[in-house]
């Protein structure tokens, strides 16, 4: 079965410009919880914006796993490059690979509810 994207996340140097844009563009709510920005899209895809120095802004899709450590050994065998190993959160555990033909993957597992 394939694995469902979850979640998008907007990595950018300009958080309010970004989320404005959104806002205007597509009618995505900004919600500030924290120190994360949420976007809600109205769909079942959630979506948030983290402000940081990145050479030019990118989208990092979520990909929910039955297994965070699974799914990033996996990718580790294929080749991928961890970039962020499994780290726990709140809500679940995330890691972040990046793809050896470019690009770069977040893998999402939820705690229980």
């Amino acid at each position: 079965m394939a694995q469902p994207v979850v979640h998008l996340e907007l990595h950018t140097p300009d958080r309010a410009g970004a989320c404005a844009f959104y806002a205007a563009l597509c009618g995505w709510r900004p919600q500030e919880i924290a120190s994360y920005q949420t976007l809600e899209s109205g769909s079942s895809v959630s979506g948030g914006v983290v402000e940081c120095s990145v050479e030019r802004p990118l989208w990092l899709p979520y990909v929910e796993v039955p297994s965070i450590d699974s799914a990033t050994d996996r990718a580790g065998e294929l080749g991928a490059r961890v970039l962020l190993p499994p780290r726990e959160g709140p809500a679940g555990w995330r890691s972040v690979v990046s793809a050896p033909a470019g690009g770069e993957i977040a893998f999402w597992q939820p705690k229980a509810r």
